[in-house]
């Protein structure tokens, strides 16, 4: 890394040019914002970031395109992933020889709009596309449009706006003035156009709703797509389940009286049950279209079938969409699915009602059978005229069954996968009689690690002489994967490495510093100390007589007064019993600048000091533990204070040599930690996250995929009665932090300084 200008942020080695071959201006802004890109983007994509700007710089356009690629790409990568940068950047140069700087500026400002609102990487280029064959046909009109974007969208699915664009484009294209107008919303006939396009109820407005519905039903997450969808007949694009996702058309119109939001409902948990159910796919082939068609029809069924014998009340909702009958061959697959999903009412035919019998009779388990069933409908339908591209069900929340079926396929793939690593601890003499393999790396088959210290002549072992700790075996977990919802085994390794020690002298300075915050807590934290056995007097009711009330009573009476009734006693044991596990995300971000005197690890530090003194004054066992990562294969663990240490000097001293470093694999880290409390006797168990940001990883480009996986973790320490608390202080993190920790679990602390006061404060209300 080469500064590129005096105390300021550096740029790669590769881009150490760039800064003095920007206008002062560009170059301002760049520089600002290289912490926050350097730590939302990927080595890779922050490679495309910076190559974007060196290439928008030479195209000549002015400073406004440059600016604006600064600003939203690292937006558009956090929204939609970071493969949309590389897509991205050739379409913005190739607009280049068709537009203006303006132009192309104004684009990626509203970009991060767009990307919103189609909610999906593959609808974003799809709209890029659109903007390209916009800027062919009329030119003029992309920059009034892009103004407007936001209304647009908001009414206007993409097919819809392409259409509305296109309307107006054959209307006016010689016209330039009422181009413009119809561009700019400023004309009677773009607003009647809009209101012919637009849709009742778009998907991006209803996804969550509809994930959080998913997951009420099958206590799992969804995935939910959208997919351009725009077709006016019912033969157009269907549900379908593809790439681990369920992919819903992105708008929908209510239904002969049924709101569009239960429709919605009734496709995705129609893929829902699915899902749910198949546990193998049909081999499709030598299967012609009827016998796929009549599978498919047994399939949807026995997949209701399951579902509703779980939540009787989907029938319900399935059953509003099945109230049409096509006409021909479509006619009697509408009259078989109302008779296989309402088994309680009469066939409206006699082959539905053979097929409602046999369903009947059949083993829902048993997916063979199912497709037997199948077979013999298509035989008895085989002489009846049928289209797989006009007879297709009135039924409009069925999917097209694509994820039913399996095919042969030609595997060109045969790669070969090294054994694992195999990590060996063996004697002294072992070790001494072997030969080290100084060039072994990562791919080393095997690695040999002494079982036993090694001492010298004067007892001191080696590795305290050297100041180096014994090489710890590395740890497995699990990581969850919510694109194909399941647990990838031993997917991530922990690391635990020994923590550089720092000045101990650092904490008495913080202490001194803090002793005001400290005197505030005095009261409170000592309240919270356990006071041993405690003797509640003057009750009516308890454990034992109260000799000195008793006494008292007898005199009164003795001397005809009314006695006190109140001669018992209650004994309480005051007595706490929590562990609490602070837990530091010790990323680069860490590193950023707060103020002119301190940055974010060093408030940190002053934060664990305090809440330290603030746990040893109440005399809960606690321990703080700090975590990074280099990847799924590298993430490093760290112990600057176990259960079982004292808080003194060693601690201090760990604890002030902290250092922020790579990326936040909060996940793995979570059930690391989960996995020391597990060990710890204790009623209560509490684990502080103290975090700056959402997890992230170099090798993670999906930025939901370590957030779900996040969550699991945080599942997986509630199952064994720790409870995961996350203080962060990302500004923006109301979008991840209490869908990872929970509504009530998780608090944003907007001002960072504040950290050091508000830590302390935060566990005294949790424990109290």
């Amino acid at each position: 890394m080469l500064p590129s200008q005096p105390g300021s942020e550096t740029l790669p080695e590769g881009h150490a040019d760039l800064g003095d071959s920007l206008p002062a201006p560009v170059k301002k802004a760049l520089f600002a914002a290289l912490p926050d890109a350097r730590r939302k983007l990927s080595p890779k994509a922050f490679e495309t970031w910076l190559r974007g700007v060196a290439a928008l710089a030479r195209l000549g356009r002015g400073d406004d395109p440059v600016l604006a690629w600064i600003a939203a790409a690292p937006a558009l990568a956090h929204d939609l992933g970071e493969d949309v940068l590389t897509e991205l950047l050739p379409l913005i140069l190739g607009f280049a020889s068709r537009t203006s700087g303006t132009v192309i500026a104004r684009l990626l400002d509203t970009a991060p709009v767009a990307a919103r609102r189609l909610g999906d990487a593959t609808l974003f280029l799809q709209y890029l596309r659109f903007i390209e064959h916009l800027l062919s046909r009329a030119p003029r009109a992309v920059r009034p449009m892009l103004d407007h974007l936001t209304e647009l969208l908001e009414v206007l699915t993409l097919g819809g706006l392409r259409r509305w664009a296109d309307w107006g484009v054959d209307a006016h294209r010689t016209d330039y003035k009422e181009l413009v107008h119809y561009f700019s919303l400023d004309s009677e006939e773009t607003r009647a156009i809009i209101q012919r396009e637009r849709k009742g109820t778009l998907l991006v407005d209803v996804q969550r709703r509809l994930m959080m519905y998913l997951r009420a039903l099958w206590g799992r997450d969804f995935m939910i797509t959208p997919t351009a969808g725009d077709f006016e007949d019912r033969t157009g694009l269907r549900p379908y389940y593809e790439s681990f996702s369920l992919h819903l058309p992105d708008a929908l119109d209510d239904w002969h009286g049924q709101p569009a939001l239960d429709l919605f409902r009734a496709q995705s948990a129609h893929l829902a049950a699915h899902l749910a159910c198949l546990r193998k796919p049909i081999q499709g082939e030598g299967l012609n279209a009827l016998q796929s068609t009549c599978i498919g029809l047994i399939e949807d069924a026995r997949a209701e079938a399951l579902a509703i014998a779980r939540l009787p009340r989907l029938q319900d909702l399935w059953a509003r969409f099945h109230t049409e009958t096509g006409n021909g061959i479509a006619g009697e697959f509408d009259r078989i699915a109302r008779a296989l999903l309402l088994t309680e009412r009469l066939a409206e035919s006699e082959l539905a009602a053979w097929v409602q019998n046999a369903f009947v009779a059949l083993d829902l388990t048993d997916i063979d059978a199912a497709r037997d069933l199948g077979l013999q409908l298509a035989d008895r339908l085989r002489s009846t005229p049928y289209s797989a591209y006009a007879d297709h069900p009135s039924c409009p929340y069925r999917c097209d069954n694509r994820l039913l079926w399996e095919f042969d396929e030609l595997e060109f793939d045969t790669g070969y996968m090294p054994p694992p690593q195999l990590r060996k601890y063996v004697s002294v003499s072992e070790m001494v009689n072997e030969v080290e393999v100084e060039t072994a790396g990562e791919d080393a088959q095997e690695i040999w690690v002494q079982s036993a210290k090694l001492f010298d002549d004067d007892g001191q072992s080696v590795n305290e002489r050297e100041g180096k700790a014994p090489v710890a075996p590395p740890v497995l977990y699990d990581e969850f994967d919510h694109s194909i919802q399941m647990l990838r085994p031993a997917w991530a390794t922990v690391l635990e490495r020994r923590p550089k020690l720092g000045d101990p002298a650092e904490a008495a300075a913080v202490l001194n510093k803090h002793r005001p915050v400290m005197q505030r807590l005095k009261h409170r934290l000592d309240a919270m100390r356990p006071q041993g056995v405690q003797r509640i007097r003057k009750l009516e009711d308890g454990d034992e007589i109260d000799i000195a009330a008793a006494i008292a009573a007898a005199i009164d009476i003795r001397m005809g007064r009314q006695p006190d009734p109140r001669v018992m006693m209650r004994q309480l044991r005051k007595t706490r019993d929590t562990a609490v596990m602070v837990l530091l995300d010790l990323s680069e971000s860490t590193n950023d600048p707060v103020d002119d005197n301190s940055t974010v690890m060093d408030l940190t530090k002053s934060a664990c000091v305090l809440l330290s003194e603030a746990i040893s004054r109440v005399g809960d066992a606690f321990a703080i533990h700090g975590f990074c990562s280099d990847g799924r294969a590298q993430v490093y663990y760290e112990r600057f204070k176990d259960f079982d240490q004292p808080w003194d000097a060693m601690a201090t001293a760990r604890l002030m040599g902290a250092e922020g470093r790579l990326s936040t694999r909060m996940g793995t880290a979570i059930r690391h930690a989960t996995a020391q409390m597990r060990n710890v006797k204790a009623t209560r168990k509490l684990m502080l996250v103290l975090t700056d940001g959402a997890p992230s990883d170099i090798d993670v480009r999906d930025p939901q995929y370590l957030r779900a996986d996040a969550r699991h973790a945080v599942d997986e320490a509630q199952h064994v009665g720790v409870t995961p608390f996350c203080l962060t202080l990302d500004p923006g993190a109301d979008t991840y932090v209490r869908r990872i920790f929970g509504p009530n679990s998780a608090m944003i602390l907007d001002r960072v300084e504040q950290l050091p006061e508000r830590l302390p404060q935060l566990y005294a209300a949790l424990t109290r």
